[in-house]
């Protein structure tokens, strides 16, 4: 059985409604506000690819039923093992987050787990919230009256922020700390490192804090070191 996260310091930093950034995607993440903090909304599905924000917006939601009190589970499906008992394990909780459903396509057991946990959400008035990377047609689910189920829920799609909206971020999060990112230095770094915004504010914490052991400002040559010595495939 999966066991329920109610502490705030057990779920991931900067995951939290205040740290998305939503750029075209304010009405979904109002939308998504919605369900964490207004018991009996209407559940909600996201689709949107790697990247755009649906696991941080899921966990974002839990932490906002946790301090309303609720008992939460948040089920990462495509890292769990055996997910039939992982989805079973979250039965009777108020509020449900199940991440990346597209990780259960074509697993029998998993699918009747959901389709039963579904179902028992629905009588008990507990909230679900759903994510993937494709809408509920297009997952291949094998179950159809799980299809049938996930397709009539409200979907929204989320989209990545583009480059300049990363860039934005980037920059505003650096000016925060003091530190001044000049376009050189993202340049650089959008030509050689992933830009998934998440990998790119953890690069930031780790550059500030060797930046100011080093004491040396975030130049072109620092970062090009600073990789070479912390992430040698980079």
């Amino acid at each position: 059985m999966i066991p329920q996260l109610p502490l705030a310091l057990r779920w991931p930093r900067r995951q939290r409604f205040e740290d998305f950034h939503p750029g075209s995607n304010v009405v979904t993440l109002t939308a998504v506000e919605q369900v964490a903090y207004v018991p009996g909304t209407p559940w909600l599905y996201l689709a949107g690819p790697a990247g755009s924000g649906k696991s941080h917006l899921l966990v974002a939601s839990c932490q906002a039923a946790v301090q309303d009190g609720r008992t939460v589970q948040y089920l990462p499906l495509a890292s769990i093992g055996n997910k039939a008992a992982a989805i079973r394990g979250v039965a009777g909780s108020e509020f449900l987050a199940l991440d990346d459903l597209g990780a259960i396509a074509g697993d029998r057991e998993a699918e009747h787990a959901l389709f039963d946990v579904y179902n028992r959400a629905k009588a008990e008035g507990a909230a679900l919230l759903f994510s993937a990377e494709a809408l509920p047609t297009q997952l291949g689910l094998g179950l159809p009256d799980l299809r049938s189920r996930l397709g009539a829920l409200q979907q929204v799609l989320l989209k990545p922020l583009d480059d300049a909206e990363r860039r934005a971020v980037l920059r505003q999060e650096a000016t925060t700390r003091g530190i001044e990112l000049d376009d050189t230095v993202l340049d650089w770094l959008f030509t050689r490192y992933k830009r998934d915004l998440g990998a790119l504010l953890d690069l930031l914490d780790r550059m500030d804090q060797a930046s100011l052991a080093a004491k040396r400002r975030i130049t072109v040559p620092f970062l090009r070191e600073f990789l070479r010595d912390t992430e040698p495939g980079a």
